[in-house]
C-alpha cells in the first residue's frame, strides 16, 4: 500500500555512473524545474510521483547496477510507491529493444540525446534559453563541467562512442557563459569533464584549444580553481601543461587514464601510444610541474593479458608511483573492436590482479601521503561529518581522492571557504589537520 499520497508534479530524479551523468542529470533537473516540475535528486522523501533513472551502460558492473535500479522502481510503481517510471542516459540508449521487451511496466525510455523527446513525454517544454543551466546536485561551491560530448578515439575496449557518438566540443564563448553563470551562484571550482578533455576544439576549430579554455575560464571572477579530468595521454597538448604549470588557478592536478603499462596491451587496445611514450610524457609533466598529483585508471584481464604482462605492469606502477589510481576489470562488451577477441582471463583472476594493484598504490599513497606531514596546505571545505570538517586539497577531486579531516573541536570552518591546514596525520587515503 502507499504510505503518503503521490505529488503529480514531483519528480525524483536518480543518478548512475559518472560526473558526466551528473552533469545530464543536472541538466535535466533545470529543465524541469523552469517547467514548474518540483524536483529532488536521489530523493528519499517517497512521496515522487514520477520517477527518472539516468543509467550507466559503461562495463557489466555498471550495466548491472542500473538494471537492478530500473527494476527497483519497476516494483515499486507496481506496489502502486510510484507512478511513473522513465528511463534515459547509456545503457537505455545502448540496450532500448532489449530492455523495453523484458521489463514492461516503464513507462517510456529515452536515449542519451532524446532529452526533449522526454521532457516533451511530461508535458513540459524544452527551453532552448536554459541550454546549459544546471540544477546543482553537488556542494554550491563546486561544479562538474562539461566541455564537449562524445569520444573519436578508437580504443578497443570501449562503448562510449556507441552511447554518446562523436566528439562535439561547446564552443569557448558559451563555456564562458557558463562559468560565469556558475560562478553567480557560488561555485568556486570547476572540474573539467569530458569523455576526452585533450581533444577539445579539434572538431569546431580544427586544432586543440584546451588550454586556451582553461585560460578564458580562469579570468571568470569567482573561480578559484579549474581542475583538469580525463585527459587523453597520446596526442597530448604540450600547451597544456604549461596552463597547469604557471596559471595559479588551474590545480595542480591531472586526471589521465592510462588503461596500461606494457606496450603489446596498448597497443591491442588501440590507445595510440607505447609505454615508452608514456613514460616520456608524465616525466615531461613532472619535470615542468614537479608538484603535480597525477591520477590514473588502469585495467586488469584485457584479452591476452598474460602472467608476463601483468607482472611487468606491476612493476610499472611501481616505478611510476601515481599519486592517485584506480583500476577496473576488463569487461567484454558487444560491438567493441575487443569483442572479437577471445575473453580469455577468469574473471578470479582479473579480480586477483586488480587487488594486487590496489594493494601496491595502498602502499605508494601512504608513503607519499606520510610526507604531506607538517606541511601546510590551502583546503577547500566541503561538508561536515560527525566530529570533522571534510575538505580537499588542490591535488584531490571529490569522492575518488584523498580528504582532510579537521576536528571540529579544534576551530569553526565554513562549508565553501578555503582554509589553511597543517597536516599532523596521515593514513593511506586520508589527511589530518589543524586550521592555521
Amino acid at each position: 500500500m502507499k504510505t503518503k499520497t503521490l505529488k503529480k508534479n514531483k519528480v525524483n530524479v536518480v543518478t548512475l555512473g559518472c560526473a558526466k551523468n551528473i552533469f545530464d542529470s543536472e541538466v535535466l533537473m533545470g529543465q524541469l524545474k523552469a517547467n514548474k516540475f518540483e524536483v529532488e535528486h536521489e530523493s528519499s522523501s517517497n512521496d515522487c510521483g514520477i520517477v527518472i533513472i539516468n543509467t550507466c551502460g559503461f562495463i557489466d558492473n555498471a550495466k548491472e547496477e542500473s538494471i537492478n535500479t530500473i527494476l527497483q522502481f519497476s516494483e515499486a510503481k507496481k506496489d502502486g510507491f510510484v507512478d511513473k517510471v522513465y528511463v534515459t542516459g547509456c545503457l537505455s540508449e545502448r540496450y532500448k529493444p532489449e530492455l523495453s521487451s523484458e521489463i514492461d511496466n516503464i513507462d517510456a525510455w529515452f536515449g542519451t540525446k532524446e532529452l526533449p523527446s522526454l521532457l516533451k513525454t511530461l508535458k513540459a517544454d524544452y527551453k532552448h534559453e536554459l541550454v546549459g543551466e544546471r540544477l546543482l546536485t553537488t556542494p554550491k561551491h563546486y561544479a562538474y563541467f562539461k566541455i564537449s560530448e562524445g569520444c573519436d578515439r578508437p580504443c578497443s575496449f570501449c562503448a562510449i562512442p556507441i552511447m554518446r557518438g562523436k566528439h562535439v566540443s561547446t564552443p569557448i564563448e558559451e563555456l564562458v557563459a557558463r562559468a560565469k553563470d556558475l560562478a553567480k551562484q557560488g561555485v568556486k571550482e570547476l572540474i573539467i569533464i569530458a569523455q576526452d578533455s585533450t581533444y577539445y576544439g579539434l572538431d569546431i576549430y580544427k586544432e586543440r584549444k584546451l588550454a586556451e579554455l582553461l585560460n578564458k575560464l580562469s579570468e571568470v571572477e569567482g573561480i578559484e580553481w579549474l581542475r583538469l579530468h580525463y585527459a587523453f595521454p597520446s596526442g597530448f597538448p604540450k600547451d597544456v601543461i604549461d596552463e597547469i604549470a604557471n596559471n595559479p588557478k588551474v590545480c595542480k592536478y591531472l586526471d589521465i587514464p592510462l588503461q596500461h603499462g606494457t606496450t603489446k596491451m596498448l597497443k591491442s587496445m588501440r590507445r595510440g601510444i607505447t609505454r615508452e611514450k608514456t613514460d616520456e610524457l608524465i616525466a615531461e609533466i613532472r619535470v615542468k610541474v614537479p608538484n603535480i598529483a597525477i591520477r590514473t585508471t588502469l585495467i586488469c584481464g584485457y584479452p591476452g593479458e598474460t602472467e608476463e604482462d601483468f607482472n611487468e605492469l606491476k612493476e610499472w606502477v611501481k616505478s611510476m608511483k601515481f599519486d592517485r589510481l584506480g583500476v577496473f576489470t576488463y569487461s567484454h562488451e558487444e560491438n567493441t573492436h575487443a569483442f572479437q577477441l577471445e575473453d580469455d582471463v577468469p574473471q578470479e583472476v582479473k579480480q586477483q590482479r586488480a587487488n594486487e594493484i590496489m594493494e601496491i598504490q595502498r602502499g605508494i599513497s601512504m608513503e607519499l601521503n606520510q610526507a604531506r606531514i607538517g606541511k601546510t596546505y590551502t583546503v577547500l571545505i566541503d561538508k561536515v561529518e560527525g566530529e570533522n570538517f571534510i575538505g580537499r586539497t588542490e591535488f584531490d577531486s571529490p569522492d575518488v581522492d584523498n580528504e582532510v579531516l579537521i576536528n571540529t573541536k579544534d576551530t569553526y570552518l565554513r562549508i565553501g571557504d578555503f582554509a589553511n591546514i597543517e597536516i599532523t596525520d596521515a593514513t593511506e587515503y586520508d589527511l589530518f589537520g589543524i586550521a592555521k
